[in-house]
C-alpha cells in the first residue's frame, strides 16, 4: 500500500517514539502502527501498569490469576488481535516484543489467547489470515493444538500446564 493510499484510508491519531496510531476512515477501528522496521526477537517498547483490576476487560492484558492491568504506555490498548501475530505482550519482562520481522507501515498485532486465560468478551476473529481460529477465546477455552502453535506468555503457559495436570488426573 503506497502512503498516499495510507493516509487516504487513515487518521492519524498520534504518534509515538517507535509507533503511530491511526483510525480506519471506513471502519473506525483505531490501530498502532510501525513507523520503523523490527528485527523478530527485539523490543518494542516496555509496558507497565496504568491501573490493576481483578477481571479482565476489552483494554486489559491478564499478568497472573487474578490480575489484569491496563497498560502503560496507553497507546498499547490499540494493537489488536490477529491469528497471525507479529508482536507479544512479553508479562514476563514487561516488554511489547517483536515475534517476527515487522516492516515500518505493518500494523501491530497479537493473539488475544497469548496472554489471556479468560477474555471477557469471545468474538468472531475477521483477521482473514489463512490460520484464523474464528472464535476468540482465552487460553482456556482455546484447544491445545491451536495454543502450540503459537508465543505464549510464561503465565498462560503455567496455567496451560496446571490445567492440562489436572484433567490428567480425572
Amino acid at each position: 500500500m503506497s502512503s498516499s493510499q495510507q493516509s487516504n484510508e487513515f487518521i492519524v491519531i498520534s504518534q509515538q517514539e517507535h509507533c503511530i496510531v491511526k483510525q480506519n476512515k471506513e471502519n473506525n477501528q483505531y490501530g498502532l502502527f510501525a513507523n520503523t522496521s523490527f528485527k523478530a526477537g527485539s523490543t518494542i517498547v516496555a509496558f507497565n501498569a496504568s491501573k490493576i483490576v481483578d477481571t479482565p476487560n476489552y483494554l486489559t492484558v491478564q499478568v497472573s490469576e487474578h490480575k489484569h492491568i491496563h497498560l502503560f504506555p496507553e497507546y498499547l490498548q490499540y494493537v489488536n488481535h490477529c491469528c497471525e501475530p507479529n508482536v507479544l505482550f512479553n508479562t514476563t519482562t514487561m516488554q511489547l516484543e517483536c515475534i517476527s520481522d515487522i516492516e515500518a507501515g505493518e500494523e501491530l498485532r497479537f493473539f488475544y489467547p497469548a496472554t489471556e486465560w479468560r477474555i471477557s468478551q469471545q468474538f468472531i476473529c475477521n483477521c482473514g489470515k489463512p490460520s484464523c481460529v474464528g472464535l476468540i477465546q482465552g487460553a482456556a477455552d482455546t484447544p491445545t493444538e491451536v495454543l502450540n502453535k503459537y508465543k505464549l506468555t510464561d503465565f498462560i503457559k503455567s496455567m496451560a500446564a496446571r490445567y492440562k495436570a489436572f484433567l490428567l488426573m480425572l
